[in-house]
């Protein structure tokens, strides 16, 4: 069983002024404390849900679009102190890991692309693109998650593992869970 108040993370948004905005660089200071996450193998095996999102076109799409090669879903907010943290990471490997591997970020910000794409520009990301879930539909499927949540399929659409919170996707310990994907 996993006890989320131990992991680093954020909780669902807040109304206005419950939760801090943190902008690209507000994760600064000590970037490693925002590091923190717990991996669940719980869900091994079970196929991705069909939840839509908005794709970087403002066209509906589901995880189902990017089979047939290892998927990394992170689910973050702009909001989210430890999401922000490892997204220069995140971008990083998407970048390194173009065509054998999709990355998607899907952003849980409840006001769309009016917040996500000034953060995506302000933030100089090279190689993520920004998908949109502001109903939060991805977040319900898997259990309504705290962010980061980072969800590891192989090409054939089944789970190998998810990560609850942030961690540094240029590491070692990233590098081999990524390795897990057939």
């Amino acid at each position: 069983m996993l006890v989320a108040g131990s992991i680093a993370g954020c909780d669902r948004e807040k109304q206005a002024g419950e939760q801090a905005p943190a902008g690209p660089g507000a994760a600064k200071g000590n970037a490693a404390s925002h590091f923190v996450h717990q991996l669940d193998r719980s869900h091994k095996g079970e196929a991705a849900p069909g939840a839509a999102f908005r794709g970087p076109d403002d066209a509906d799409v589901t995880l189902a679009a990017f089979r047939g090669r290892p998927l990394l879903v992170n689910l973050w907010a702009t909001w989210c102190a430890p999401c922000v943290a490892e997204m220069p990471t995140l971008d990083a490997l998407a970048a390194q890991s173009a065509g054998r591997m999709a990355v998607v970020a899907v952003a849980q910000d409840l006001q769309g692309a009016a917040v996500v794409d000034p953060w995506f520009q302000q933030a100089g990301l090279k190689a993520l693109q920004p998908y949109l879930d502001p109903k939060n539909a991805l977040l319900d499927a898997y259990g309504n998650a705290g962010l980061p949540t980072s969800i590891y399929y192989g090409a054939d659409g089944r789970e190998i593992w998810r990560l609850m919170g942030a961690i540094n996707w240029q590491g070692e310990e990233a590098k081999a869970l990524l390795a897990e994907a057939k």
